[in-house]
């Protein structure tokens, strides 16, 4: 935010369930598609006709579908982290997963969950890296309430169809796209490949030795990465791709 507000006005604000808004005890208040209205929501009660929406992780799911439902009020989209269980041959697993992390959140708390974190592959790198910016994002991770992580485990997470589901209309989306993925996020490594290949205006950055939370693991990186796509959006530089020809040679 302090690097991007030097030449932006930049916005941030908590996904319902997150403290400071609201934490609904009732389920049903929890949703993709809540939170890709909320972002709406938010720029309406701003009067902000159009942004550059930024997410990650579960953030990066709204930013993608709230292009698809709301291009005409997005400048750009850029999708971090992206795609974690939206594989065709993962997703059914990764929803049964998460409706039983949101059982274990309500039984053990998210204390006994963020500590689970620190052994967890997509997280190892930055605890190698940044051990104190490591801890910090734990003890923040742990201090989440319970009822907003495990609704929100159970009804986002939980719920939320594959990003393969809609591919006829990613094709159809060209509102200008970053697509920033850590090589040691496996998880999100073919779905942002996926990605790549299906929106016609998206650019796809790699980190190398780079986990889940790139904007913190490697904030630098990331922040220049988006101010470079930034400022080749406003220079009417960042342009769709040329038609590749079916089997194309390098040469």
């Amino acid at each position: 935010m302090r690097f991007f507000s030097r030449r932006h006005r930049c916005i941030t604000y908590s996904f319902r369930g997150y403290p400071g808004s609201d934490v609904p005890a009732d389920g049903a208040m929890y949703g993709q598609q809540h939170a890709v209205d909320d972002a709406r929501h938010m720029l309406d009660h701003l009067r902000i006709p159009k942004a550059h929406i930024v997410g990650l992780s579960q953030g990066a799911f709204a930013t993608a579908h709230f292009g698809r439902c709301y291009a005409d009020r997005a400048l750009s989209l850029t999708l971090a982290g992206v795609g974690s269980g939206a594989g065709r041959d993962a997703h059914e697993q990764f929803k049964k997963d998460a409706q039983a992390t949101a059982q274990h959140i309500r039984k053990e708390g998210m204390a006994k969950y963020a500590e689970g974190l620190t052994t967890n592959p997509t997280r190892s790198r930055f605890k190698q890296k940044d051990p104190r910016g490591f801890a910090e994002f734990v003890k923040h991770l742990s201090e989440h309430p319970d009822i907003g992580a495990a609704n929100t485990m159970e009804n986002y997470q939980g719920k939320r169809p594959s990003l393969y589901d809609f591919e006829e209309e990613w094709k159809k989306l060209d509102v200008p796209t970053l697509i920033i993925c850590g090589d040691e996020d496996d998880p999100c490594l073919q779905p942002s490949l996926y990605l790549k290949r299906v929106l016609p205006n998206a650019g796809l950055a790699m980190f190398a030795k780079t986990g889940h939370t790139v904007n913190i693991e490697e904030p630098d990186a990331f922040n220049r990465e988006l101010w470079n796509f930034i400022a080749l959006i406003e220079a009417s530089k960042w342009t769709p791709r040329q038609p590749v020809a079916k089997d194309a040679s390098l040469i």
